[in-house]
């Protein structure tokens, strides 16, 4: 089982940055997939970014340019790092991976952490 625990969120206004934190309780290497969603009121969850098993990082179209995903295997830690923030990017922010379990993929959420970003 994986634990995940999002930190970092808050309010900021337009054109300000914030940065979370995705404490998990296994190696981030170890996962198939780590990353974010996010969901905004009203809005069905959207990925915005992820780091696919191959290395492979991806980006929703909305946050390219402006947010940058990374990781520490030494503290087991994701990160976004979200520079020039807009209202729209106002949602509760979800830390997510993929475990392989011999042939089964296991999805493990954490619990959410909330931005608001004011114009």
């Amino acid at each position: 089982q994986v634990h995940l625990v999002e930190s970092g969120g808050g309010e900021v206004q337009a054109g300000g940055s914030l940065g979370l934190s995705c404490a998990a309780s296994v190696t981030i290497s170890s996962l198939k997939n780590v990353g974010w969603y996010r969901q905004g009121p009203g809005q069905e969850r959207q990925l915005v970014a992820d780091i696919l098993g191959d290395g492979i990082i991806r980006y929703h179209d909305s946050v390219k340019g402006r947010f940058i995903l990374s990781g520490d295997n030494a503290k087991n830690t994701l990160y976004l790092q979200m520079n020039n923030l807009k209202p729209e990017d106002t949602a509760d922010y979800y830390c997510y991976a993929v475990q392989r379990i011999t042939s089964w993929n296991v999805e493990y959420w954490g619990p959410g952490t909330q931005v608001t970003v004011s114009s």
